[in-house]
């Protein structure tokens, strides 16, 4: 994803291009220089993208590296690394879901993404259906509230899915790579707020920030405290992968 803009001077009869000094009719104009990019790294919070973005589109359709082009233009940034944050769900439940999970990470590497993984810390559902199920027997119930408590408490349909430590994985390698002096920019796609800790520490470092994300789920005081950018209906719909490899 590191584009290296190497200068190359060309032949000509009689000058001697240089960065910076545009020819006008064979000889040297005036000196142009344009303003110099500035290093990114772009971090997405794949879980926050995911849910929201889902509103409007199939996640796995759009192309993040357009997106982050997309980005990377609007802000004049030089890209030099994409990082894809994701919770691994458990085969347990799903073999199905999971392959399809995996396959699409894998895809994302192909793209040059630098896939970060982190197993979803919970029991599965099975676990946890056998947990339940341990503990209820070791409660001494009659015979007349065991089925209705065994009914309630068996029931793990609603049994939500958390991410634990992925938010605080990105805002740990934001700040160390700030620190590190590799980037000037960190540019983070999410809209969640956890992220404003994070934020205000690299701020206070001299390095800049940016929070990208779609106007759905996208915390106001991120917007109010920072610099932002709102992908629009508009500009995903530019952002559509040219095959669709793989399914999320």
């Amino acid at each position: 994803m590191i584009n290296s803009n190497t200068f190359k001077p060309e032949n000509t009869s009689n000058n001697i291009q240089v960065p910076g000094v545009t020819l006008l009719g064979g000889y040297a104009g005036l000196s142009i220089h344009s303003k110099k990019k500035k290093r990114a790294i772009f971090f997405v919070d794949a879980n926050n993208w995911y849910h929201n973005v889902k509103k409007w589109f199939k996640p796995s359709e759009i192309d993040i590296c357009k997106v982050v082009e997309w980005i990377s233009e609007e802000k004049n940034l030089e890209t030099v690394e994409i990082r894809w944050y994701a919770s691994v769900p458990s085969i347990e439940d799903n073999k199905l879901d999971y392959m399809k999970h995996m396959n699409f990470l894998s895809i994302l590497q192909e793209n040059g993404i630098k896939v970060i993984t982190r197993k979803l810390q919970r029991l599965s559902n099975k676990e946890m259906l056998m947990k339940r199920q341990e503990l209820l027997e070791s409660w001494d119930l009659c015979e007349v509230c065991k089925p209705i408590v065994k009914e309630s408490f068996l029931d793990i349909s609603d049994h939500s899915k958390k991410e634990k430590g992925i938010d605080v994985w990105i805002a740990i390698d934001m700040v160390k790579e700030s620190l590190q002096n590799n980037i000037d920019f960190c540019v983070l796609i999410s809209g969640d707020a956890d992220f404003v800790p994070a934020f205000n520490l690299i701020k206070s470092i001299k390095k800049e920030v940016l929070s990208v994300f779609i106007p759905r789920g996208y915390s106001n005081e991120l917007r109010q405290k920072f610099p932002y950018l709102i992908l629009g209906r508009e500009i995903l719909n530019k952002c559509f992968a040219d095959h669709k490899k793989g399914e999320l």
